[in-house]
């Protein structure tokens, strides 16, 4: 019985030395990514398309995507997929309500978010028929 003690309590020891130096699992906050750093890209939204009608980003990179409404009605830019995986700045999470940036005529906006993993997300106007009309593309990350 004593000869299984003592291999039981050196790994205990051990257990305990590592933990009081930081070398056992650890439960540390990632660092904050910097958007600061983020890449811009314009997308612009008229009648009835998107410039560009695809979007090609990098998975893990940092964007800041630029939104701007060129007429004078609504539109809306929708990939739910899309925003769901991304890492959205929390300062831009406004922003993007049910994976859907709206915007008034002549209206912009930003929304800094790191790219998901490698896919194809679908992109659309909902507004009635503007879909239909062309108002659609894709995110492509790769």
């Amino acid at each position: 019985m004593r000869s299984l003690r003592r291999p039981v309590f050196a790994l205990a020891l051990t257990t305990l030395g590592l933990a009081a130096m930081g070398l056992a699992t650890s439960h540390a906050q990632p660092a904050a990514p910097d958007w600061s750093g983020a890449q811009t890209v314009e997308v612009d939204l008229t009648n009835f398309a998107f410039s560009p009608a695809r979007l090609e980003l990098k998975p893990g990179a940092v964007y800041r995507l630029h939104f701007v409404n060129k007429t004078s009605g609504g539109h809306d830019f929708t990939a739910k997929a899309f925003f769901d995986d991304a890492q959205i700045d929390p300062e831009d999470q406004a922003a993007v309500k049910d994976g859907m940036i709206m915007l008034s005529g002549n209206q912009s906006a930003d929304v800094r978010l790191i790219a998901p993993k490698t896919g194809r997300y679908e992109a659309k106007c909902t507004h009635f028929m503007h879909a239909t009309l062309g108002m659609k593309g894709e995110v492509l990350v790769q």
